[in-house]
């Protein structure tokens, strides 16, 4: 969570050298080089034909769907708005797992799940003045496509090795990134800025690929609903970088905000599944 905690600020650094499709499809690309780069070192074999399927979910929500969606969310939202939104993304994952694997964590795990959901929905609807803005709705659909790819990589990661999952599923999503850097390069102007480099460095090594590494290898440890409530904490943490790095202010129900979603860390880590 400390990783993608820093991807928002990062995505920000990198628009300031790139347009919003050419910052998805360059960082697609550069991480896809690291991942096949990795899986050819380490002789890594072909992953079974019946993962395949949930391998291109993967591709699809964590390679290219939630990059595109929230680098054209970030061009009209805060860093700080943009992180709560994504709050959500706890329970979404939770619950498409729930259906995915037919398990059903104990009523104390969804209550709290749903208290820490209701919480940053609360404050984002509180910034917003209740009117979710189109910069809103592209975050929601991002977190869907996203929790799709963490639910479907989390199951993967039970027995195939984390990195392998999220390497695999950058590498299936390059062709898509290929062609939006032929459509989108000529079209939007390049500044090649210390700040965009060390942005595109960061989202493209790290949120794209090297924080799935571990992420991955924990959700098959400890199971995809309890790990996915650890996201709780990302928001929180790039509300402080958002501060701290890009000098956003931040709205007095924050610090509340902050304190209800730990307890509901607390409570979901306890719970268990029946």
């Amino acid at each position: 969570m400390v990783c993608f905690s820093f991807s928002f600020p990062g995505t920000v650094w990198a628009l300031d050298g790139f347009g919003p499709w050419s910052a998805t499809g360059v960082r697609g690309v550069l991480a896809a080089v690291i991942a096949l780069s990795a899986l050819v070192s380490t002789r890594a074999p072909l992953p079974d034909r019946s993962d395949w399927p949930a391998l291109a979910v993967v591709a699809a929500g964590c390679g290219l769907g939630f990059p595109l969606l929230t680098t054209l969310a970030l061009r009209t939202s805060s860093t700080a708005h943009s992180a709560v939104v994504i709050g959500v993304l706890p329970m979404a994952t939770a619950a498409i797992s729930a259906l995915l694997t037919r398990r059903r964590p104990s009523a104390v795990f969804w209550a709290a799940a749903g208290t820490g959901a209701a919480t940053v929905i609360a404050f984002t609807l509180l910034r917003s003045h209740g009117r979710p803005t189109v910069g809103d709705l592209y975050l929601f659909a991002a977190l869907l496509v996203c929790a799709a790819g963490y639910a479907q990589g989390g199951r993967l990661s039970a027995r195939m090795p984390g990195w392998r999952v999220i390497a695999w599923g950058v590498v299936l999503a390059a062709p898509a990134n290929l062609v939006v850097c032929a459509v989108a390069l000529p079209q939007e102007p390049v500044h090649l800025t210390v700040k965009a480099l060390a942005g595109m460095a960061y989202i493209a090594g790290v949120s794209q690929f090297g924080g799935f590494v571990v992420w991955y290898q924990g959700m098959g440890l400890i199971g995809v609903p309890r790990a996915s409530q650890l996201q709780l904490a990302q928001p929180l943490l790039t509300l402080v970088w958002a501060v701290l790095l890009l000098g956003e202010r931040l709205t007095p129900a924050a610090p509340v905000a902050a304190a209800v979603v730990l307890a509901c860390i607390v409570v979901t880590q306890r719970a268990r599944s029946s």
